[in-house]
């Protein structure tokens, strides 16, 4: 079949280049010059500048010109077009509506040239983005509005997790598709013939309303499961001493009835979708008529994740930031991608540059480049104090504390680094709970702060204390 994909960004490349790979002429569109031109390069390094996924380059490279193209100008690709797929940017507004700006621009501009084609074959229109509730209708009434014929509209939001885009395209746990006609579902099962009736993947078929809503629904109910853990399992380890937390996390989950996904502590979620769409449900909610006050809290929570560490450097470890030098291990918003939107780094800098940090030595193996467009001395001349390194061992050099804000794999090497470059007494403030061998550093020296989990530090009779109570086993909070 032949489909075009409107936006080439973290949802629209990966599902252009698993399409092709099935045997679809895809014609990827964006009207970001530099963006086409890095993927009509086919070079490794300058497609991984603007997208970085494992396993995606060898696809683009494999399939350019042969079933994938990339293009500014669809006018003459519109003929002979079956699907078109909507993979645009949806950010909050303030107040958390959704803005659809880049949305609705395109929506016209497809619209448009849909009702000036000569070929009047069926053409579905299709929501990958996440978008509120109602916005196939929406869309509808844009392409009535232009005059365009023979044009259905489905919603078939996207599940992939970052940094598995390419695993999670390929094998699925579900495809969701929403549409009012037959005919429309059956040109999607000619996109999709490979999941449907798979044995194991699941191809769901319903109502655009509902298709919408699922993608909310259960990215909200992802991010309540790691807002409890952080906000209740978390703060249990953190107030009280001699709690397990990997103990923990096995008792709980040990229920059948009880998710093991999301049972971790972290210094809060981050990317694209989890913290924008619970503001948009949130939103939505309320602009309903009804309250939303489990959702508000768990935003809350997740919020406060991402930089209250630092408070507890202060009123646990005594450490004061101002006028120090502070190493961030970490950038992205997770591990095996390039994506800062929404990244926990975000607020641990404005949090860090708020106490006075002299310096922030920053490292990350994928986000250096992305994080000179969010940290711009241009805009904010205190992002003049972050250096951006090229190793580990370069940003801890000269630093008085670390802050781990990724968990990239490399980090739990940390130790070696550490006892090499740094000089006691030390900071480590562990938002991702990195460091295996934590015990032997604190006896080295260091002082250790976990989420959840008290601090650790050598008592002046040698002995491990938590938060100045001594501790006679190993507490475990790694």
């Amino acid at each position: 079949m032949k489909a075009i994909v409107v936006g080439t960004g973290y949802v629209g490349l990966p599902h252009g280049a698993i399409c092709a790979e099935y045997g679809h002429k895809v014609y990827a569109y964006d009207i970001n010059q530099e963006r086409i031109d890095a993927y009509k390069s086919g070079r490794r390094d300058e497609i991984e500048k603007q997208i970085n996924e494992p396993g995606l380059v060898p696809i683009i490279q494999e399939q350019l010109n042969r079933n994938l193209f990339f293009t500014t100008d669809i006018t003459d690709e519109i003929e002979g077009t079956d699907v078109i797929f909507m993979c645009l940017n949806t950010p909050p507004k303030r107040g958390g509506a959704t803005d659809l700006t880049y949305y609705l621009n395109a929506s016209h501009h497809i619209a448009k040239l849909l009702a000036a084609r000569t070929d009047k074959r069926r053409v579905v229109v299709v929501n990958k983005s996440t978008v509120p509730i109602g916005t196939a209708r929406k869309l509808e009434s844009i392409l009535l509005e232009h005059g365009a014929e023979n044009v259905g509209v489905a919603s078939n939001p996207e599940f992939l997790a970052q940094g598995k885009a390419i695993e999670g395209s390929r094998s699925p746990d579900r495809v969701v598709v929403g549409a009012d006609t037959t005919a429309d579902l059956q040109i999607l099962r000619g996109i999709y013939s490979a999941y449907v009736n798979h044995v194991r993947i699941r191809y769901i078929e319903t109502t655009p309303e509902t298709a919408e809503a699922i993608k909310y629904l259960g990215n909200t109910l992802l991010l309540t499961y790691i807002s409890f853990w952080n906000g209740v399992g978390g703060r249990l380890a953190e107030s009280f001493g001699n709690i397990r937390m990997e103990d923990l996390k096995l008792g709980v989950t040990a229920d059948s009835r009880i998710s093991t996904w999301g049972s971790f502590v972290s210094n809060g979620a981050g990317g694209s979708c989890f913290g924008k769409d619970i503001q948009s449900l949130i939103y939505q909610l309320k602009q309903a008529g009804n309250r939303a006050d489990l959702l508000e809290s768990v935003y809350e929570i997740n919020e406060y994740q991402k930089s209250y560490m630092f408070d507890r450097a202060g009123y646990e470890a005594g450490f004061n930031f101002n006028n120090k030098t502070v190493t961030m291990l970490g950038l992205a918003f997770k591990k095996r991608t390039n994506d800062m939107r929404d990244s926990a780094s975000l607020k641990a800098v404005e949090a860090l540059l708020a106490k006075g940090v002299k310096e922030i030595r920053a490292y990350d193996p994928l986000a250096m480049h992305e994080a000179t467009r969010y940290f711009d001395p241009e805009q904010n001349h205190l992002f003049e104090r972050i250096v951006y390194c090229d190793s580990v061992t370069d940003a801890l050099t000269g630093s008085d504390a670390c802050y781990v804000s990724t968990d990239w794999e490399e980090f739990r090497s940390l130790s070696k680094e550490l006892r090499a470059t740094v000089q006691t007494p030390y900071l480590i403030m562990d938002g991702r709970r990195m460091l295996p061998d934590y015990n032997q550093l604190v006896e080295d020296g260091f002082d250790y702060l976990p989420v959840g989990g008290k601090l650790l530090r050598k008592a002046a009779d040698n002995t491990l204390s938590l938060n100045g109570a001594v501790v006679e086993s190993d507490p475990a909070v790694a």
